[in-house]
């Protein structure tokens, strides 16, 4: 069983996050710089976690469902991910500027997810903030703009998802899936899901950006 990332790992990733350039989020050893929040685990500090470390890889086992949190804040950025679903389609996701945990039914955090659900890789979902499709600003962010860009089931993937000022895109396998406008926020900690299905993670990095705005 994987314990639940500290104190002092909550220090050492801050301190890391000054260093300019390319910023692994996973080590490939641990869970350091994370913390989980799986609501079915309260008050059993026994429990099984949902997230571990295997074979160099950060798996999400599906169950029970929850979400692993960065410990520190992040703006302006192009997060890289790298996923396979092992065992058969799934549901999971990449959720950027979350503020706040168990925001939406009890186990939601408030923040913007990037689908990674089989078939569906860069749909956004809305959990309390707006953004708005780049192509028609009146509308909600929502559906991705092509569904073939992901690899047969057991394959890996590659997911970017840029933060830039009020914008976020999507690529997936480096096509562009998906742009959104006129957030509703800017800034804020990253989740991985677990929501069912068991996904591996062999790369979760991010790369500082420069407003394009003072």
């Amino acid at each position: 069983m994987i314990a639940l990332c500290t104190a002092t790992c909550l220090i050492a990733w801050t301190q890391i996050d000054t260093k300019p350039g390319v910023l692994p989020l996973f080590d490939g050893k641990s869970l350091k710089g994370w913390t989980q929040d799986v609501p079915e685990n309260d008050g059993k500090p026994e429990a099984l976690s949902p997230f571990v470390v295997r074979e160099g890889m950060l798996v999400s086992l599906g169950k029970p469902m929850g979400h692993l949190i960065s410990g520190a804040e992040f703006e302006n950025y192009r997060l890289l991910v790298e996923w396979r679903w092992p065992k058969g389609a799934g549901n999971s996701g990449v959720i950027v500027h979350v503020s706040q945990p168990r925001f939406l039914r009890g186990f939601l955090p408030k923040g913007i997810e990037a689908q990674l659900m089989s078939g569906n890789a860069g749909d956004f979902h809305l959990f309390g903030e707006e953004l708005f499709r780049a192509e028609a600003p009146a509308e909600k962010a929502g559906k991705n703009l092509t569904d073939d860009s992901e690899k047969p089931l057991g394959e890996w993937n590659q997911m970017v998802v840029e933060c830039l000022d009020d914008a976020i895109k999507v690529w997936v396998n480096g096509t562009l899936v998906n742009h959104g406008v006129k957030s509703s926020v800017r800034k804020g900690k990253i989740a991985l899901q677990s929501e069912g299905a068991e996904i591996e993670f062999r790369k979760v990095e991010l790369t500082r950006l420069r407003p394009s705005s003072p």
